[in-house]
């Protein structure tokens, strides 16, 4: 049978832009949910503070369909910074700190009411639940000021596909060349900013080098855009669900 799965949502996206691909893994047979960030959830993260509250998020959706389903493991996809979180949630090495805010208001039922408050970096330690991690045009790597100290962090002490048991399927696109013109702009400004050179391919904002791990299934999606709300098809369009799902356990 195959295995739940859960989708962590990109910088500032909420669930609702992943219930196209949820409900196409369901119709595949994963039993899938999203994890149900709302856009203002990302606010607590920004100028460079840690993800703590998406990683408490994401914890408390992993236990309850582990809990819902009687199993012992998940697949994982983490789409752009969804990934790289996945790799902090995976990992033994204290991080960030607990935040206060996510038990009250309309968070009030995230985390457990046992929840101890506290000043001290938590340790999610979850990779032994967590059987294939997949990540979506994710920057693994990035020069811009307020994501590269956590960016840092993960590949420091998680350096590649860290840990053995866990099969990490990393997926690029090859669709926009940036260049210093109009139409590619974005483009080259978002992966100088990502690798630090822009005349390069990649999704149209994460460029394929940084999308890839050493040691992973390394995979190249021609034409796929970056973003879940695009008009045109990216990583969950139907056409290219094959080629990555192949390797959901």
């Amino acid at each position: 049978m195959p295995l739940p799965t859960v989708i962590l949502p990109g910088f500032f996206e909420s669930a609702q832009a992943y219930y196209g691909l949820e409900k196409s893994l369901q119709n595949l047979g994963f039993p899938t949910v999203t994890v149900p960030l709302q856009r203002r959830d990302w606010i607590a993260t920004l100028g460079g503070r840690p993800v703590t509250p998406i990683l408490q998020q994401l914890d408390y959706t992993v236990k309850r369909i582990l809990e819902q389903e009687s199993v012992s493991q998940i697949n994982l996809i983490g789409h752009s910074a969804g990934g790289w979180i996945s790799r902090i949630y995976l990992g033994g090495v204290p991080y960030g700190k607990l935040n206060r805010n996510l038990l009250t208001g309309t968070h009030e039922n995230i985390c457990s009411p046992k929840t101890k408050f506290g000043r001290e970096p938590l340790t999610w330690q979850a990779h032994p639940k967590v059987a294939t991690l997949v990540t979506l045009g994710t920057p693994h790597t990035s020069l811009e000021r307020w994501t590269r100290s956590s960016l840092d962090f993960v590949n420091s002490n998680y350096p590649g596909a860290f840990y053995e048991k866990v099969r990490y399927v990393c997926v690029a696109g090859k669709t926009i060349f940036g260049k210093r013109r109009f139409g590619n702009w974005l483009a080259f400004s978002s992966y100088k900013l990502t690798c630090g050179k822009g005349n390069t391919w990649g999704d149209g904002i994460t460029p394929i080098e940084a999308a890839h791990l050493d040691g992973a299934q390394n995979l190249v999606l021609d034409d796929v855009m970056h973003s879940p709300r695009t008009s045109k098809v990216w990583y969950g369009s139907q056409k290219f669900l094959p080629i990555w799902t192949q390797y959901l356990a």
